[in-house]
């Protein structure tokens, strides 16, 4: 009689089962094993290890075994709970195999085991709250980031015939942002840049610090002069801050005549450095109130108007840089560092500078800090120049109103004058002089 046969359906997919089953549940424990190992700290490794020669080499028996507890909870501060797992593991191995070798009493090693399983259960807690401790503040950070991009734009490294150069640093590290604000826009009224500090830290200084920024560079492309932007800034903060809030700024301006404007509202001095390499500090003729206060002083800043030759070089700054103390109590002298590491490349000096600032308070500011810095270039390309000769043009219009009969627009071909004669066009980047007629008086 023929034997049965199995068909393709039977056994072999029970077997086949059993062996994925299997291989799963050794998959598992591969894996489980793998990232104990490699999560096993060294430091709780280093203990053990401590203790085991200790115990070998004195033969002590149960006195050192409780030591092994500080295994775990050394994990707990640098490991998650695998690595945590993995040490409170080796740690009851080791007690294990220590109280057997010396005879030690079941009673006794029990409560040891039982210590060492308490100790790693709650440092496996402490090391799940401090991952979420953690996801919460990465996540913080990265909003904090997002903020200061928003807030603290990008200040692009050429502007011009000007090169420029940003370092800056908040005091609270996790922030990533406070208090000090820095800007520069260009304008048809040339460059303008800012840099400020608002009184107090946290989100109000955030937020009074985002509300001059806004202002600046909205009136900076409307403003003529720049006394005037100072007094949009200025309107917008009596409005909204309260009694006891202010900023001070420096707002400095580099039109297309090719000096330099600055307006200083209770700040610390800007840092002009001639191509030579001499620093001078810009004070104030006038002192002034910082902004927010003109109400309560009724002072009024005043522009200074000061050459800017080739080479030369403007530093802004605040006052986290210049009240930065060393262990002695000493604050850290900027005209000096300027005159030591000032150079061609703007954002190698300031470099040089924030790292010689950080030596100096010994690794971490204890307020926010800025630098800003600004440098004159020697060559202009022919678009510069352009855009430098249209500026001129906005600029002297501005400043000049005219009043009566406007001239009619000037064809790009022909130009006539008051007798209808025609005359060869000129160059759009010229500009026209009307007659003497239409000007005022």
């Amino acid at each position: 009689m023929s034997q049965p046969r199995h068909h393709a359906g039977d056994h072999p997919p029970t077997r086949l089962s059993g062996n994925r089953a299997a291989g799963a549940w050794g998959s598992v424990r591969r894996r489980a094993s793998g990232q104990l190992a490699a999560g096993m700290p060294a430091l709780p490794v280093l203990v053990v290890a401590v203790v085991v020669l200790v115990d070998v080499a004195g033969g002590a028996g149960m006195v050192w075994l409780p030591l092994l507890a500080a295994g775990p909870a050394l994990a707990a501060t640098t490991n998650g709970p695998l690595g945590v797992l993995g040490a409170g593991l080796l740690a009851a191995a080791t007690g294990t195999a220590l109280g057997t070798m010396h005879g030690t009493a079941p009673r006794d090693l029990a409560a040891v085991l039982c210590a060492l399983l308490a100790v790693t259960a709650a440092s496996g807690l402490a090391s799940v709250l401090r991952g979420r401790r953690e996801r919460v503040l990465a996540a913080v950070r990265s909003v904090a980031e997002a903020a200061q991009q928003a807030l603290l734009q990008p200040v692009p490294e050429t502007v011009g015939p000007y090169r420029v150069a940003v370092r800056y640093s908040a005091a609270a590290a996790e922030a990533r942002i406070g208090g000090d604000l820095y800007a520069l826009v260009p304008t048809p009224y040339g460059i303008r840049l800012i840099v400020g500090d608002v009184r107090g830290k946290g989100l109000p200084a955030v937020g009074t610090a985002a509300l001059v920024l806004g202002v600046f560079r909205e009136a900076a492309h409307d403003e003529p002069d720049l006394l005037a932007v100072v007094g949009r800034i200025e309107r917008s903060l009596a409005r909204n801050l309260g009694p006891d809030d202010f900023v001070t700024a420096v707002v400095a301006g580099c039109p297309a005549s090719g000096h330099l404007e600055v307006v200083n509202c209770g700040h610390a001095p800007p840092l002009l450095i001639s191509a030579s390499g001499e620093v001078e500090a810009l004070e104030a003729d006038r002192p002034a109130p910082p902004l927010g206060l003109r109400a309560l002083s009724g002072q009024a800043p005043r522009l200074q108007r000061l050459p800017f030759e080739v080479g030369g070089q403007l530093l802004l700054y605040t006052d986290g840089v210049t009240e930065a103390r060393d262990h002695t109590r000493t604050f850290y002298p900027l005209a000096d560092g300027v005159a030591r590491h000032v150079g061609d490349e703007p954002a190698r000096t300031l470099t040089a500078l924030h790292d010689e600032l950080l030596a100096h308070v010994g690794g971490r500011l204890h307020d926010d800090a800025a630098l800003l810095l600004l440098r004159k270039e020697a060559r202009e390309t022919k678009e510069t120049k352009g855009t430098k000769e249209t500026a001129e043009v906005r600029e002297e219009t501005a400043r000049e109103p005219v009043s009566g009969p406007r001239e009619p627009s000037v064809p790009d071909t022909v130009l006539r004058t008051a007798t209808g004669s025609p005359q060869p066009a000129t160059s759009s980047a010229q500009r026209v002089t009307p007659p003497g007629w239409i000007r005022m008086p």
